[in-house]
Order: structure tokens, then sequence, then C-alpha cells
């Protein structure tokens, strides 16, 4: 077996930690999956610091791309989570963080009450792709 078969056999099914961070200049996508539902609440981008924080802590943190900032999720709005699980893909490559809301919702958006909405995906693509539907509020 050459070095690299050997090298992605480990990577892919060892239990060692090897995050590919350098694949894209440092950060790592991260699906919010909600811990008790199953319901996809946001994507967003971890550095090493992000996920070293989200670990030690037990909130999540990720690394803003508009503000060049580590960004603790709730720190201002209040709407925290707490993760309960970090999933890793079979090429170390992305992340989920299974998380429980601690108040309010995810998304930076409101409703009309002013509420952050709890997903970033309150909107679904019509059938001809071409419209975008409302599927919560």
């Amino acid at each position: 077996m050459s070095n690299l078969n050997q090298h992605s056999k480990a990577l892919e099914e060892g239990d060692e930690i090897s995050l590919q961070f350098e694949k894209r200049e440092g950060l790592l996508p991260v699906a919010v999956q909600e811990f008790k539902s199953g319901e996809i609440l946001m994507i967003a981008s971890v550095n090493s610091e992000a996920l070293a924080h989200s670990i030690k802590t037990k909130e999540a943190a990720f690394w803003s791309t508009s503000r060049n900032e580590l960004w603790i999720k709730g720190a201002t709005s209040g709407n925290r989570m707490t993760i309960q699980e970090i999933l890793v893909d079979c090429d170390q490559d992305a992340l989920i963080y299974k998380v429980s809301l601690e108040a309010g919702g995810v998304c930076h958006t409101t409703t009309e009450e002013g509420i952050h909405r709890k997903s970033c995906f309150y909107r679904k693509m019509d059938s001809e792709g071409d419209k975008l539907i409302w599927v919560s509020e």
C-alpha cells in the first residue's frame, strides 16, 4: 500500500484527529444541527481557534469571515448554543455541531415581531427553482 493510500485509510478509518484546515485556507465548514429535532439551523466556518474554544467551553464558536474574528454565537444576542456533539466527516474537512438552543433562534434575521428565527433555512425553492417559498417564520 502506498503512503498516500495509507494516509487516506488512516484519515478515513482511523481514530486520530487530523482535521484538514489547510484545504480551505484555514477554515472548515460546519453545519449546526439541533440535537433534539435534527433540524439544520445554520452553516458557518470554524478555524482552529474557534474549534478549540467550542471544545473547551461547549459553547458554539465560529470564525466570522465578514469580520475576520472569532464569533461566539449568542455573545451579543443571548442566543447561545451548547454543543452536545461534534461530528467529523470522512475526509476530516467538514464538521457538524449538534447543539441545544439556550434561547431564541440562531438566525440574524428576525420575524415581524422582532424575534430571531430559529433557523437560517426558513425558505425553499419552488419546483422550477426560480422563486423562494416561506416554510417557517
